[in-house]
């Protein structure tokens, strides 16, 4: 095929491709494509853009266009906010352009793209455990960039996130009487997540609970759960010595206390 032959091929695929013969013209080339889809998202509109840059990555693959086509593809999902789409984009850029410089923004951004995924606490929460994957990884991958400060504050929010969610189970097994669910959970909160807001008040619950958890067991099981409340009251008081609630803690020592000697 000669060059001419080519040239008209690929003028016609950009058209064809297009959801808009306003967008690219027949004839223009992959460069022409590639700075009209580039002033469009100049202007914002991030649509139009994308539809001209994912056209320049199918048919200018191989070009010195496509590999900014990519890019921008990529961007464009972002701005509109449609962050499945461009955490795919991103990593479409990552695999065919590994040693690209903007490697480092676009794993950041791959990851943020993650991190918008992540729903409100009561849903699942895959997304959020993905997210923070991203985030350590790129942690771990770039220790001396400049997205690692707030790399780092995403963690912690998405920590906090799931600190809540299994503290807000427990909270749940507690008001229905299901104590043993509720301890079960205080302790992922305090376990896993011993520096979000949380643990404290699931330290402190779970020291009720398990007055409550003794209070309605068989008589042989008290005692053991009884001594279970005040081994969570030491460490509640080892954890957070100086906290505004341990008189209320210690009255719930007391309560164990005496259920053991009654």
């Amino acid at each position: 095929m000669n060059k001419l032959s080519y040239l008209f091929l690929i003028s016609v695929f950009i058209f064809t491709s297009c959801k808009s013969s306003s967008l690219v013209k027949p004839g223009d080339s992959v460069e022409v494509a590639f700075q009209k889809g580039f002033a469009k998202y100049e202007e914002g509109n991030y649509g139009d853009a994308a539809d001209i840059f994912e056209t320049v990555t199918r048919i200018g693959r191989g070009s010195e266009y496509a590999q900014e086509a990519q890019y921008y593809l990529a961007e464009s999902y972002f701005n509109m906010e449609r962050y499945i789409i461009a955490e795919s984009e991103y990593l479409r850029f990552i695999t065919f352009y590994p040693r690209d410089p903007k490697r480092e923004e676009v794993d950041f951004k791959k990851a943020i793209s993650v991190y918008h995924q992540s729903p409100r606490y009561r849903l699942d929460q895959t997304a959020t455990r993905r997210a923070i994957d991203e985030f350590q990884l790129f942690n771990s991958r770039y220790p001396n960039s400049e997205y690692v400060t707030q790399s780092a504050e995403k963690i912690n929010e998405l920590r906090e996130k799931l600190s809540r969610k299994y503290f807000e189970s427990a909270e749940f097994y507690s008001r229905t009487d299901q104590f043993k669910a509720a301890t079960i959970y205080y302790d992922l909160v305090i376990d896993r997540y011993p520096e979000s807001k949380w643990a404290e008040s699931a330290l402190l619950n779970q020291i009720e609970t398990y007055n409550d958890y003794a209070s309605n067991s068989i008589l042989a099981k008290q005692v053991e759960r009884y001594e279970l409340a005040i081994s969570s009251y030491e460490k509640y008081i080892q954890l957070f010595p100086q906290s505004s609630a341990r008189g209320q803690a210690e009255s719930m020592r007391d309560r164990a206390e005496q259920g053991i000697n009654d």
